[in-house]
């Protein structure tokens, strides 16, 4: 590990001057090598496909884990989108002319080396590669050992593709090994790794956390509101309610609690569980909820610290938007939150004291994502406080620096 942790810390100073040309240069041929290597692609897939059979993985996990045709071809698409996009390295920001006659902006830069922990899906290898690459760079990735020989196979077509661009293949750096030990040496190697980010279950994220000696971007936990206030528009708020649950269950932006302004809860409730029992979603609620609905069931306080990944919901009737806030803020997980009101003032004071990455007004949670935000793609979500929040594309996979154009100034 510390071999390749100085690889990479070589490779991301060449990666870093690399012009927006080459960069993308790479990309498509990574592109075309990973269309041309598909047989292959398809048979090391099949050898973990077999393995994770005969170890007991359950169906989702290998569904997952399985290389389809239409998952090469939109690994494929990925890879063209990352291209077409604005190249933030370079940029600079904010340059003025400050008293002394010196001019003081900020100009992007890459973070450096980034390792990349992450479980299951094989297309994840390409993703943070590309992604990386485009923000100049090095990468450092580690699958799960159940995808290892799909990750392998990846891996021989982005470093194809990095020596037809002319960059060295040691840009992006795929972890031979499934020995878990990999994993503690990569995260306490600050002296070659700038920063960690885990993509998998929280219990791989807390591991990281707790035991990480350089910085990680993630978040843990996916615990999404919707609040209906009084003067919600009935008709968005049940559309709203009813996608930002139902839509995706299994996914970190789903709606996981629904509060609601206590003036509207004997009308909206009966609605709202009509169309959450075409889902068969079972409703879990304060007693206000479960007076008005007889198939509620009663929530306990672990209820609104959870998030279900399921077609469960916690509802909860509030007196007033103070009471909503302060829900939001205690039991969240500052991922994503979103008001439902036509009142203009509420709205911003929502968007103002409502502590998470994502703050909506009149919108589905589920358009947390780096995608529905014009980022192109995204490597994570993260939920920190630092200078990436939220979901986490080239921009969050950067830093700034602060740069000085004189001619001859001296400080007096």
């Amino acid at each position: 590990m510390r071999r390749l942790g100085k690889t990479a810390r070589e490779a991301s100073a060449l990666i870093a001057r690399a012009e927006t040309c080459q960069k993308n240069r790479a990309l498509m041929a990574i592109a075309d090598t990973l269309d041309a290597e598909r047989p292959r692609l398809k048979e090391a897939n099949q050898k973990d496909l077999d393995n994770g059979r005969r170890a007991g993985l359950d169906d989702a996990l290998l569904d997952r884990l399985e290389l389809t045709d239409s998952r090469i071809d939109g690994m494929i698409e990925g890879l063209k989108q990352v291209a077409g996009l604005p190249d933030p390295i370079g940029a600079i920001d904010d340059l003025k002319y400050v008293p002394s006659g010196i001019q003081v902006g900020r100009m992007r830069v890459p973070l450096g080396v980034i390792g990349i922990i992450y479980e299951s899906r094989p297309n994840v290898t390409v993703e943070a590669a590309s992604l990386c690459l485009k923000s100049g760079n090095a990468a450092i990735l580690r699958g799960g050992s159940e995808s290892i020989y799909s990750n392998r196979a990846i891996a021989a077509c982005i470093q194809a593709g990095l020596k037809q661009a002319e960059l060295p293949d040691s840009v992006v750096q795929v972890v031979e090994t499934t020995d878990r030990a990999a994993v503690g040496s990569l995260i306490t190697m600050p002296e070659f790794v700038d920063v960690i980010i885990p993509r998998g279950g929280k219990g791989l994220i807390e591991r990281i956390s707790k035991d990480a000696r350089v910085p990680v971007i993630k978040h843990l936990d996916g615990i999404c509101h919707v609040y209906i206030d009084d003067r919600a528009d009935i008709t968005k708020a049940v559309r709203i309610a009813i996608n930002a649950k139902t839509h995706r269950y299994g996914v970190c932006n789903a709606m996981e609690t629904l509060l609601i302004h206590e003036q509207l809860a004997q009308t909206l409730l009966p609605e709202l569980a009509a169309g959450f029992r075409q889902k068969a979603v079972e409703l879990r609620g304060c007693p206000v909820v479960c007076d008005t609905l007889p198939d509620a069931i009663a929530a306990m306080e672990v209820d609104w610290m959870a998030e279900y990944l399921g077609p469960v919901l916690a509802v909860r009737v509030v007196r007033d938007m103070d009471e909503a806030i302060a829900h939001i803020n205690r039991y969240g997980s500052h991922h994503t939150d979103s008001i439902i009101t036509e009142d203009y003032s509420k709205g911003r004071r929502f968007l103002r004291e409502v502590d998470s990455s994502s703050v909506m007004i009149n919108a589905s949670t589920r358009f947390a994502d780096g995608f529905e935000y014009g980022l192109g793609a995204e490597i994570g979500i993260s939920t920190d406080k630092i200078h990436a929040r939220g979901p986490v594309g080239l921009e969050g996979l950067t830093s700034q620096k602060y740069i000085v154009l004189g001619d001859g100034h001296i400080r007096k």
